[in-house]
């Protein structure tokens, strides 16, 4: 007790000192605040968004195992095998029965002809001027039909046009995933004059008398034909045609099926690869997930954060050395004041107690302001920081919508199953923040409070910035001499 009444009488007499560190000590509070809050809501908004997440895998080709190999074995043999490889239904469902696994779904894949419309075709310019190399399909067609019919499960599985690796260029992607409306190539489009609303009939290869009618609900263009490969004027995707899984399967029940696994989270990828290669998976093939996507979408919020951590450091740096600075000062200006402390009997440990009771009386009096202010303003610093993340987010966006060719606000869908496999149907409206998980969009501002956790920090930070401060004074009243220190006074 008498320490603490010695520390308050020393600080209520050198007022202008004590005020000068309680400053300090309240704007590095300060920044710490904010910069904590700014940091642990963040930390609170990326841990949710992972844990909502929906974590999709698939499975691919192995481009490495299938590389390995080539340096071994006859590259035409593996070429050979690995395009043999098919992943039947009866595989898919047991990858899909795991504990790991909340859903699956597929996308299908088979090939028709059709009479009504041509396909693609570019010449191959070889030979002599009359191209007598022969007509080259652009999408090296598949034998069994001139046009590829390729239908998904939902907006989620249409990965190219999330990308922007597609874009649609007049009407838009139907809303309804079990009607008969279809996309087609603008290439294709264009070659066989057809319009938004207008209907194509194909044919099955195998049984001309077999028909299926889509109507073209959209037209989309190929951003990835590359302009400069004169080998092939048409992109790889003129004939082919985007409908939904349902059409696909009413076509053809043998059509070749794509999986797509929604993992009950992400930290139970690694297992389900482990399980999934257990089970048999061959080795060409891979699971695949969209861990990155998700990365991508919250790399706003990751920027934030990161940039508050390094902030902190920074503060916590300069303001422990500016404190320390000026302690030292002011230790060595109190000089003769130890030395008749030390010369009245006052232990040296029973001094460096004083000089640490005062420096945290004056940074409790710092901290009990930073916590009020630094409530009010860690929020709209927070949203001032995260203000140009967003409208980055935001452009990611409207690119989705538009590459799917819807521009309006769009509501969101809901997800039911339908036919005797398990496949998703959107609900009619689009919703661009179910593409590829959660949409960074909807975060447009950081609730930045200063809760339990922070006031514990900034408790911490306070001792820790008292103990930085103090070790001048530890230092230097262990180093003087009261005899020494009063007859350089006299």
């Amino acid at each position: 007790m008498y320490i603490l009444k010695n520390a308050w009488i020393s600080i209520s007499r050198n007022k202008g000192r004590n005020i000068l560190i309680a400053i300090l000590i309240f704007v590095i509070a300060i920044a710490s605040t904010v910069t904590l809050a700014i940091r642990n809501a963040a930390s609170r908004l990326i841990d949710s968004y992972y844990d909502a997440y929906q974590v999709e895998a698939t499975i691919g080709m192995s481009r490495e195992n299938i590389m390995g190999e080539l340096e071994e074995k006859d590259k035409d043999t593996i070429l050979e095998n690995a395009s043999n490889v098919i992943l039947t239904q009866e595989k898919i469902d047991s990858y899909g029965d795991s504990e790991y696994v909340n859903n699956y779904f597929y996308t299908a894949t088979t090939y028709l002809n059709s009479s009504q419309i041509e396909a693609v075709t570019s010449t191959f310019e070889g030979g002599n001027k009359e191209g007598k190399g022969g007509p080259v399909r652009s999408d090296q067609q598949n034998s069994t039909g001139d046009f590829t019919i390729v239908g998904y499960h939902s907006y989620t599985a249409m990965s190219e046009f999330i990308t922007g690796d597609y874009t649609i260029t007049d009407g838009s992607v139907s809303e309804d995933f079990s009607s008969n409306s279809c996309l087609v190539n603008e290439e294709l489009a264009t070659t066989n004059h057809l319009e938004v609303g207008d209907t194509i009939t194909f044919t099955d290869p195998s049984d001309s008398s077999k028909t299926y009618t889509l109507e073209i609900s959209g037209i989309y263009t190929d951003n990835e034909n590359s302009s400069d490969n004169k080998m092939n004027m048409f992109s790889n995707s003129s004939n082919k045609i985007i409908t939904n899984i349902n059409q696909v399967l009413k076509m053809d029940r043998n059509a070749t099926l794509s999986p797509i696994y929604i993992l009950k989270s992400m930290d139970v990828l690694d297992a389900f690869k482990e399980e999934v290669s257990s089970k048999g998976l061959n080795e060409y093939l891979e699971v695949q997930d969209n861990l990155s996507e998700v990365e991508n979408q919250l790399s706003s919020i990751s920027n934030v954060k990161t940039f508050a951590t390094t902030f902190l450091g920074i503060t916590l740096l300069i303001g422990g050395f500016v404190l320390f600075v000026i302690n030292m000062i002011h230790i060595r200006e109190r000089k003769y004041e130890i030395g008749v402390l030390r010369t009245i009997g006052m232990t040296k440990s029973k001094l460096s107690m004083q000089f640490i009771a005062e420096v945290l009386i004056v940074a409790f009096f710092a901290l009990v302001a930073d916590a009020c202010v630094g409530s009010v303003v860690s929020v709209p610093v927070a949203n001032h920081l995260l203000e140009s993340e967003i409208n980055t987010s935001r452009e990611n966006k409207e690119n989705i919508d538009r590459n799917f060719g819807k521009n309006d606000s769009i509501p969101s869908k809901e997800e039911t199953e339908t036919n005797d496999i398990k496949t998703q149907e959107p609900a009619e409206e689009f919703d661009s923040t179910s593409l590829g998980g959660p949409n960074v969009e909807q975060i447009t501002q950081i609730n930045a409070v200063v809760d339990f956790k922070v006031i514990v920090q900034l408790l911490l930070i306070g001792l820790g910035l008292t103990f930085i401060s103090s070790c001048a004074s530890m230092v230097s009243i262990q180093r003087f001499s009261p005899l020494t220190i009063l007859k350089e006074r006299s």
